[in-house]
């Protein structure tokens, strides 16, 4: 009896705390969710020249100048701003950059963009961004995409050590060299 007793606790316990551990409340996907882009981009190859991680916003139907102005400091992305580290010194867009973590923002223009890498650091969009934090300003050249690119995008591509960043949303490509 005095087992049976126990036994019953015992499953009662083991109940009350396993339903406890499966009440955690797990937030739903993002609207505009994280992603990240790394050179070399195979997942195998740990030695990485660079990774960015930013969020994917969707058009959803909006205009790309009404999510991203033309003139005006963009996050590059949604929400948080991205950050890019680079885990070597590189020439980055033609000016050179030494190896650390950056805020990117950008500056969308009708036939190129300013590329922004920033000291700031844990920034949520560009309210605070502050010019005397730029590391450096480069020009990235725009081009058409073939197709519309509903969710924003970001990919690196190259060979060796002389690789691009591109920059993708709707019908605007932009291009920044980097060498590593």
């Amino acid at each position: 009896m005095k087992k049976s007793i126990l036994f019953i606790i015992f499953l009662t316990m083991a109940f009350v705390f396993s339903n406890e551990a499966m009440a955690q409340k797990f937030p739903k996907l993002d609207k505009s969710p994280m992603d990240a882009a790394a050179y070399p981009s195979s997942y195998r190859i740990s030695d990485k020249t660079v990774k960015i991680i930013y969020s994917r916003p969707q058009l959803k139907g909006r205009s790309l100048a009404r999510l991203a102005p033309v003139g005006k400091v963009w996050r590059t992305g949604a929400d948080e701003a991205a950050e890019i580290t680079f885990y070597k010194d590189v020439v980055f867009g033609g000016k050179s950059v030494k190896a650390g973590t950056y805020t990117l923002f950008t500056i969308p223009g009708d036939n190129e963009w300013t590329v922004i890498l920033n000291s700031a650091k844990n920034v949520w969009g560009a309210y605070f961004y502050k010019e005397s934090d730029d590391i450096v300003r480069v020009k990235g050249t725009v081009s058409k995409a073939k197709e519309p690119i509903e969710v924003f995008s970001m990919v690196f591509e190259g060979e060796g050590d002389d690789f691009n960043m591109y920059l993708g949303w709707d019908d605007v490509i932009v291009t920044i060299p980097v060498k590593g």
